[in-house]
């Protein structure tokens, strides 16, 4: 896959770390650079025995390596550009005054390794008013308009932000797959590039898939959203001892959902005969689907509706997550020990790949774990040239 590619990594807190760790997984050699303060991330969860190995930090850096590096110290600078000479990829998250400012802008690095594929990751785009300002997940997720949507699906009239840092996760995709259209760009051509991937931009176009709906055409046919997603009844159904999704979405579903829930008669009976009738008038389908769930539990649901292949699942407590049969059987979630913090669970890469089925991925490094050996790596190259 990604073997001896070497990235020098020095973002920090989740959109970036999640990139490179998509690129660890891909068995890319990422080396994770820090200040000594470390990534302010480390800090999110209480870490077993190292200061700096929280639980965050252990689910986002799998498989790297560390060094930290003070680039405002000379020396420390000069270890960073022998570093650069061996990297294929260089990633980072500082803003674009800042890191010209200790010398690492793109034409510094491009001036020591020429075909360097230079990935910024940013808060907003070059070349609009915004592209100064420092950024994080929620300022996205105001800026997007996503805090507006919450108020439209349930009435609330105060904005909200998503309990998840999404912004950060999408745009770490982003980074993933562009850093790896830089490196095949690179095999292809001998060429590196400068790669510019932005938070904002990213989520925007991420949210707007299917929500910039009317607004797509000019002049709009219909007004912005794609309502069905923003709609009040759009919500997990009650059933006797939970709550259940059933989706029958295709329109050939619909009247074999409404046999299994006990009324066969309702798409008739309700004027919604018709695939247009049904489109326009999901609310009532949703809301009689409401009506008719509490006569069974969860499991006679699930039982009934994969009978007729009609998808369907509980919807789960998150505390539970780790119990679900299928992420057992799949091993998704993976006890392992780590050499200073002992047991812990590592989450398995979602994407196989045939070519290389069961990688084998380190531990999330503390800090400077591997500061020695990288610089004595370093010497050792330039004694030899």
């Amino acid at each position: 896959m990604l073997e001896d590619i070497r990235i020098v990594d020095m973002t920090s807190v989740i959109f970036g770390p999640y990139s490179t760790q998509i690129l660890a997984d891909c068995g890319a050699e990422v080396i994770k650079v820090e200040s000594p303060r470390g990534d302010f991330f480390r800090g999110a969860g209480k870490p077993v025995n190292t200061k700096g190995m929280g639980a965050c930090h252990m689910t986002l850096n799998r498989g790297k390596r560390a060094i930290t590096l003070d680039l405002r110290d000379e020396d420390d600078a000069a270890v960073m550009r022998d570093l650069m000479e061996t990297a294929d990829v260089f990633i980072h998250n500082v803003r674009k005054a800042g890191i010209e400012r200790i010398g690492f802008g793109y034409d510094d690095v491009k001036a020591i390794k020429p075909d360097i594929v230079y990935v910024h990751c940013t808060g907003f785009g070059s070349g609009g008013p915004y592209e100064p300002l420092q950024c994080y997940d929620d300022v996205v997720q105001a800026a997007s308009g996503l805090t507006s949507l919450m108020p439209m699906a349930d009435g609330d009239p105060k904005p909200r932000y998503v309990p998840s840092a999404i912004v950060d996760k999408v745009a770490g995709l982003h980074g993933a797959y562009a850093t790896m259209a830089g490196i095949i760009h690179k095999l292809r051509t001998g060429e590196g590039q400068f790669i510019e991937v932005p938070m904002f931009e990213a989520f925007t176009g991420f949210l707007l898939e299917e929500h910039l709906f009317g607004a797509t055409f000019d002049p709009p046919q219909e007004s912005i959203l794609y309502k069905r997603q923003i709609a009040p009844d759009r919500q997990p159904s009650p059933t006797k001892d939970g709550h259940m999704s059933i989706v029958p979405y295709v329109d050939e579903n619909w009247q074999k959902t409404f046999e299994i829930m006990g009324d066969p008669d309702f798409l008739g009976r309700a004027g919604l005969a018709t695939p247009v009738d049904r489109f326009r008038n999901q609310d009532k389908m949703n809301a009689r689907i409401d009506e008719l769930a509490p006569a069974r539990t969860n499991a006679e649901w699930t039982r009934l509706f994969n009978q007729a292949n009609i998808p369907c699942m509980a919807a789960r407590d998150i505390n539970t997550i780790m119990e679900d049969p299928h992420l057992k059987a799949t091993g998704f979630f993976k006890r392992k020990e780590h050499p200073s913090e002992g047991g812990y669970f590592e989450m398995q890469p979602p994407v196989r790949f045939s070519a290389r089925p069961d990688p084998e991925i380190g531990p999330a490094p503390r800090i400077d774990e591997h500061g020695e050996e990288i610089r004595e790596e370093l010497a050792m190259r330039k004694a030899a040239e």
